[in-house]
């Protein structure tokens, strides 16, 4: 397993998303209230970033900007078409005000 920092707990702001580049990931961290989130950044219809889209707070998605899948946060399997395929979920976890994401080490995004 990888244990990946992103950044401060504070620089992500409540339900909102953003995109973290990290030793041979692209992650996109979101925010739900006081729970983070982190799944693959690239939707796997097409190669946009899914830190770009919507959030949907009560769905617990993130919605492609370009084509509009939108993607559990939970499980990464998109939600609707046109992506048909899911992307990596990562396992988050905060330590002293740090937010950090862990994968597979032979897992790359």
């Amino acid at each position: 397993m990888s244990r990946i920092e992103l950044c401060p707990v504070d620089e992500l702001g409540p339900d909102t998303a953003r995109r973290f580049d990290v030793d041979g990931h692209r992650i996109a961290l979101v925010r739900l209230g006081d729970d983070f989130y982190a799944i693959g950044d690239r939707c796997s219809h097409a190669d946009y970033s899914l830190a770009e889209g919507e959030v949907d707070c009560e769905d617990k998605t993130l919605e492609c900007w370009k084509h509009g899948s939108t993607f559990s946060l939970t499980t990464g399997e998109p939600d609707t078409l046109p992506a048909t395929k899911p992307v990596p979920v990562y396992t988050v976890d905060v330590e002293d005000g740090i937010v950090y994401a862990t994968a597979e080490a032979s897992e790359t995004e």
